[in-house]
């Protein structure tokens, strides 16, 4: 039976320490964390920020990757009534650098090193002029997060208690960044109400449970992961087992040694760990459920996942940052729709499918993708005229995707209207990555189309029209893209043109790029 919703993000961290105090919320590196020891931690933290002054409506931004201070950091903030603002983890400076100006974020709180990267000598040379203060997950020293809880009062701080109560749901609770077609990041503002409204309604429709082992492998920068991975284990009362790094060995131990019985994720994690079982047979797999999406999901995955890796139930679904999740499957559906659809809108909010000038098309026939009701963003940050234009004077949001919806409300996804593509489950957006491309000093002009990629979906491949009296190859084009923008962007394949292919209007011709996608290009390896 579901409980009230909380009114706000910690409280449902509080409502779980009271109804589970002594189960396991949360296991990391051996260490088995209670409900009750992770609110207690949730309050250390928000001691600390209002310590160090934070106000109600102030952005903390969070780069790191899944690991239990992300969570602290964030219930924390929000439990004073801050709004948060996660950065993927593969971001380089100057990415990261537009997103806590145009956030205006007070505080940062980030990992010092990750995966051979060090974080803040990627914003070394950047102007922050409202970041107020930098704490390091990882530094034992003054600038680090253990001397930064010490400055509070603890978790009997009187202060917590006012502060979060003043904090309600329709008060905003994040601020996801998430590209447009205009090459410029977007922020997404989300209030406490709508998101603990939505993913409690998605852990029910996916049959999260009171005791599942949620092994969360999406980055918590994105909806997976946050929204849709610790939290949603936090309204169902599962534990939280959180994975800073995707490895199929690992992924494959964690479930034998932890019991995971919840693994979402995008495809391609099933097609590694079918690939590499290592022993995990389904007689001996504790594995439950699976949810997965952002690509097509061939039947004869769905039934490996079921009888080699020994899931009961395999769902596909269908979200965007604008609106969390948008449809889902049920439970009990046959392979051929959990295939073929995405599913049906999920309980409280409403679909539609509409042509050019707005109208609903019959069942059966394609038109781009509508949604309406309380997941709806309440908007993109500072900028009125995109959020008129996302979402119409109805309330529908305008996905830019094309899709079909049959007799039953299930949703097939047809094409992109916005001309992104998806790699490995990260949205990838053509102009966004065609902007960086363009900084390079050799570049003229860019243009990137996503192209098919048996183990990712999709990757991107360039076609590129160098400044006149220069040469470059695709590798020197590669390598300079590795260090400018995050790696999932990175274009695999390469192709030099004399000029790219346009209408009389002068907009790129996509559809003629794809076409010639059977042509050789230039492969550049895997970024």
């Amino acid at each position: 039976m579901t409980c009230p919703l909380p009114p706000n993000l910690p409280a449902a961290a509080a409502m779980a320490a009271a109804r589970r105090p002594d189960a396991p919320a949360l296991i990391e590196n051996g260490r088995s964390w209670s409900f009750a020891d992770l609110y207690r931690q949730v309050r250390i933290a928000a001691s600390a920020f209002l310590a160090y002054g934070l106000r109600k409506g102030d952005v903390v931004a969070i780069w790191a990757p899944n690991q239990s201070e992300w969570i602290v950091a964030a219930l924390g903030a929000q439990s004073v009534g801050a709004v948060i603002t996660p950065l993927n983890t593969r971001l380089k400076g100057k990415e990261a650098a537009d997103i806590l100006r145009r956030s205006r974020a007070r505080m940062l709180l980030m990992v010092g090193q990750f995966l051979g990267t060090d974080y803040p000598a990627l914003l070394a040379a950047e102007e922050l002029p409202d970041l107020a203060r930098t704490v390091l997950f990882d530094d034992p020293g003054t600038g680090g997060w253990t001397m930064f809880l010490a400055k509070g009062q603890g978790p009997e701080d009187p202060r917590i208690d006012v502060r979060m109560a003043a904090v309600g749901p329709d008060d905003p609770s994040d601020l996801l960044f998430t590209s447009g077609t205009t090459g410029a990041p977007k922020g997404v503002i989300s209030s406490h109400g709508q998101v603990l409204r939505l993913f409690q309604v998605w852990a029910d429709t996916v049959d999260l449970r009171e005791g599942d082992r949620y092994l969360v492998v999406n980055p918590f920068f994105h909806t997976f992961g946050y929204k849709a991975g610790w939290l949603a284990c936090l309204l169902a009362g599962a534990t939280i087992l959180p994975l800073r790094v995707f490895d199929t060995a690992e992924v494959l131990r964690r479930v034998v040694e932890d019991g995971v019985t919840f693994l979402p994720g995008p495809p391609t994690i099933y097609q590694s760990l079918l690939a590499e079982r290592n022993g995990v047979a389904p007689g001996r797999s504790s594995l439950r459920v699976a949810v997965t999406g952002a690509a097509t999901v061939p039947p004869i995955l769905i039934e490996r996942m079921r009888s080699e890796l020994g899931f009961e139930t395999v769902l596909t679904g269908y979200g965007m940052t604008e609106c969390g999740v948008i449809a889902m499957c049920r439970v009990g559906d046959q392979v051929e729709r959990i295939s073929h659809t995405c599913g049906k809108a999920l309980d409280g909010l409403e679909l539609k499918c509409v042509d050019d000038q707005g109208h609903a098309v019959p069942t059966g026939e394609a038109g781009e993708i509508l949604v309406r009701g309380f997941g709806v963003m309440r908007g993109y940050l500072d900028d009125p005229a995109a959020t008129a234009e996302a979402i119409d004077a109805e309330g529908w949001l305008h996905t830019g995707d094309v899709g079909v919806l049959d007799e039953d409300g299930y949703l097939r996804i047809t094409d992109r209207k916005k001309d992104m593509y998806i790699t490995g489950g990260f949205n990838c957006y053509p102009a966004e990555i065609e902007k960086l491309l363009c900084e390079h000093p050799k570049v003229e002009m860019a243009a990137v189309v996503g192209m098919a990629d048996e183990r990712m979906g999709e990757v991107g491949k360039a076609f590129l029209v160098l400044r006149p009296g220069l040469s470059a190859d695709a590798e020197e084009i590669i390598a300079w893209a590795r260090g400018t923008m995050a790696n999932y962007k990175v274009p695999r394949a390469i192709e030099f043109l004399d000029s790219l292919p346009k209408n009389a209007a002068g907009k790129v011709l996509r559809a003629e790029l794809k076409d010639r996608q059977s042509q050789p290009g230039i492969t550049a390896g895997a970024p």
